[in-house]
C-alpha cells in the first residue's frame, strides 16, 4: 500500500514539474536588427558558437540579419510573426524599451512580454567625432555644425545626438540610412560622415586606433549611462551637463545600458523552452571556454540574468513618469 500511494503521489506531481526541452536535430535562429559588422552580430554569433554545447540535443545555430528602423522591423516581427517554437530568438535591441515608451511610430510590440534568456554585456552610448572637424568638446558643437549617422528614429545612435543637441542647443545635422555600427564608420572614415554614437565597445572593436592619443582620428566627446564606462572614464556623461529639470530625462534614456546585447524569445514560447535557455544561457557566461573566445574577439562580459532583465524592462515601462515621456517625445521627435 505505501509503494501504491507513493507511486500515486509521483504520477500526481508529474506534471508539476519541470522538463528540459530537447532540441536534437533542430536548428535556432538568432535574428540581430541590423546589418552585420557590428557588435550585435559579434555577440550573436559568438552566442551561436557556445551556447549550443549547452542546450539538451546541441542543435545548430545560425544568426539571421533583419535590419530597418533602428531595430524596431525586428522588434514587431518578434513580436507578431516570429515562430514561438523554441527554435527562433533574437538579440533585442538597447533602445527596446525606450522605443516602446516613446510610441515611436511603428513599434508594434510590448517589451515587457519577450522572455529574456540573459545578457552577456552591459554598455553606454559614446558619441564620437572626427577630430579633423576640429570638435574636442561637446561646447565645441555650440559653434561647429557636424553630421551624424544613425539606423534610424529608433536607435539610441539618433536618440543620443538628438537629445544632446536639443537639450545643449548644439549644431548637428543627423542623417539616417545607415544600416549598424559597420556602415555607419565606414562613413565616418570616408567622409561622408563626421560623426555617430555606438557603445564603446563598438568602437573599440572596429576601430581602436582611432583613439591613438598621439595622433587620434576620431574623439569621444559624450557618454550617456547610468555611470561612467571603465574603460573611459574620463569622457563626460551628458548626466553632468544639462539643468537638474532635464536630469530625470537623460536618466530615462540612459536605461538602455542593461539591455546591453542580450538574448530574448518571443512571446507564447512554451515554459519549457524558455527554462531551458535561460539555463544553457547561464551555464553558457559561466563557461572559462566562452570568456576566453569572448575576450579573443574583444567582447566584454558582463553578465545579467534574465530575472535582473525581466524586471529592469518591466519597472522601466510600469514607472515611468508621463511628464518625462511628453518631453522625450517632444525633444526627439517634436510630438
Amino acid at each position: 500500500m505505501r509503494k501504491f500511494l507513493f507511486a500515486l503521489l509521483a504520477l500526481t506531481l508529474l506534471p508539476l514539474a519541470a522538463h528540459a526541452a530537447d532540441y536534437r536535430g533542430k536548428q535556432v535562429s538568432i535574428y540581430i536588427g541590423y546589418g552585420f559588422g557590428g557588435t550585435y552580430g559579434a555577440y550573436a554569433r559568438l552566442f551561436a558558437d557556445h551556447l549550443p554545447k549547452h542546450i539538451p540535443g546541441e542543435p545548430t545555430i545560425i544568426v539571421q540579419s533583419m535590419p530597418g528602423a533602428g531595430g524596431i522591423r525586428l522588434l514587431n516581427y518578434a513580436a507578431n510573426a516570429m515562430p514561438a517554437d523554441g527554435s527562433h530568438l533574437f538579440v533585442p535591441p538597447d533602445s527596446v524599451v525606450i522605443s516602446q515608451l516613446l510610441q515611436y511610430e511603428g513599434a508594434k510590440y510590448d517589451a515587457r512580454k519577450f522572455h529574456y534568456i540573459g545578457g552577456s554585456e552591459q554598455t553606454n552610448m559614446v558619441w564620437v567625432v572626427r577630430a579633423d572637424t576640429g570638435v574636442k568638446t561637446v561646447a565645441d558643437l555650440k559653434t561647429k555644425e557636424i553630421a551624424s549617422g544613425h539606423s534610424g528614429p529608433g536607435s539610441t545612435a539618433f536618440m543620443i545626438p538628438a537629445l544632446a543637441k536639443e537639450l545643449l542647443g548644439l549644431k548637428v545635422k543627423l542623417i539616417a540610412g545607415y544600416e549598424g555600427s559597420n556602415k555607419t564608420i565606414l562613413a565616418i572614415e570616408q567622409g561622408e560622415l563626421h560623426a555617430s554614437a555606438f557603445n564603446w565597445l563598438a568602437w573599440e572593436v572596429a576601430v581602436p586606433h582611432w583613439f591613438d592619443k598621439a595622433k587620434p582620428f576620431a574623439i569621444p566627446i559624450l557618454q550617456v549611462g547610468l555611470a561612467p564606462d571603465p574603460a573611459i572614464p574620463d569622457v563626460p556623461m551628458l548626466s553632468a551637463m544639462v539643468p537638474a529639470d532635464d536630469l530625470p530625462l537623460v536618466n530615462f534614456i540612459a536605461t538602455h545600458g542593461i539591455i546591453g546585447r542580450s538574448l530574448a524569445a518571443p512571446p507564447g514560447t512554451p515554459d519549457d523552452n524558455v527554462k531551458t535557455l535561460r539555463t544553457a544561457f547561464a551555464a553558457m557566461l559561466r563557461d572559462p571556454a566562452y570568456r576566453e573566445d569572448a575576450n579573443k574577439r574583444k567582447l566584454r562580459v558582463i553578465a545579467t540574468s534574465s530575472e535582473a532583465l525581466d524586471a529592469a524592462v518591466k519597472s522601466s515601462i510600469d514607472n515611468a513618469s508621463p511628464p518625462v515621456l511628453a518631453k522625450a517625445r517632444k525633444v526627439l521627435y517634436d510630438k
